[in-house]
């Protein structure tokens, strides 16, 4: 038979295991919280970014005295396009384009293809010390690249790769980033396709082009887009290797604009020739931004 409990000796409910009411979405903390702790860092961040930006594209299409002045203003009193034509004019333009170009592409597709081999001799390759290579890539990371400018001046000069574009691509060969980045996304791949591929006689070549890379393109893409950008704003290594305009790229060429004219004139005409050095950058950006985020996370998420 079954007892029935009396109500009076029913266990109570304590009122302190009960759910804390949950806070409004829309209540005035949560709003404080979310200002404060979000879209007012995130608005500081992007104006210091693009003030600056922002500023340098109005420069270039204002007159010499609208820039050096005491009546300060954002915005140009009329367009002045004249500024860009100068730029192209003044100096060699095209030429300082063209080496820019050669030396980004080619110097980013070796840093590529090396990163590439490098990461997967260190992740699927047997040898001995991998561990202590890849200890000194780290070691590399952190090195600043000035420490290594006049070793590779004299190593460069003396091979007589002064004012060429060889001699500004070969010492920068090395991507101690990209390799770090690819090795760690290579460890999530499952060795199970690889094993098999092996088996089916896939020799190294074969693994690293038929399937390493096609399902590493959000890493590779990343790798490669801080590659072309570093390689084409790099601005130290190649002012000290070269001296004469046939071998400059941009960043340095567009120094020459600094003697154009006197007396704050050439400001503008500085403005209008940085505006034309970033765009092609921008580009590239646009056209590679959505990889950025996959390949920089791939690498840090295990299954």
């Amino acid at each position: 038979m079954s007892t029935l409990v009396p109500v009076d000796l029913q266990p109570e409910v304590s009122t302190s295991d009960a759910v804390p009411p949950r806070e409004r979405a829309f209540s005035l903390s949560n709003l404080v919280r979310t200002v404060v702790a979000g879209y007012l860092p995130l608005t500081i961040a992007v104006l210091v970014v693009f003030l600056p930006l922002l500023w340098m594209v109005l420069s270039s299409f204002k007159q010499p005295g609208e820039i050096v002045t005491l009546d300060l203003r954002m915005l140009p009193a009329d367009l002045y396009p004249e500024n860009y034509r100068t730029a192209m004019t003044t100096v060699p333009f095209g030429q300082f384009f063209l080496n820019s170009t050669i030396v980004t592409i080619v110097g980013s597709a070796i840093k590529v293809i090396l990163a590439i081999f490098t990461a997967y001799a260190l992740v699927f390759v047997r040898f001995p010390f991998k561990n202590v290579i890849f200890v000194l890539i780290l070691v590399a990371l952190m090195v600043p690249a000035q420490v290594s400018i006049l070793p590779n001046y004299v190593l460069i000069a003396g091979m007589g790769g002064k004012n060429t574009l060889w001699g500004i691509i070969l010492p920068g060969l090395g991507t101690a980033f990209g390799t770090f980045l690819l090795r760690q996304h290579f460890l999530t791949l499952p060795g199970s396709i690889l094993e098999s591929a092996e088996i089916d006689g896939a020799g190294h070549w074969r693994r690293i082009w038929q399937i390493v890379v096609p399902v590493s393109v959000p890493s590779i893409a990343t790798v490669a887009l801080v590659t072309v950008v570093s390689e084409w704003n790099d601005y130290i290594w190649p002012l000290i290797i070269t001296d004469k305009p046939d071998s400059m790229t941009l960043p340095v060429g567009l120094t020459l604009l600094q003697n154009s004219e006197g007396n704050g004139a050439g400001w503008g005409i500085m403005m209008a020739g940085a505006v034309l050095v970033i765009i092609p950058i921008l580009v590239i950006f646009a056209m590679l931004q959505r990889y950025i985020v996959a390949g920089l996370t791939q690498g840090s998420v295990t299954g």
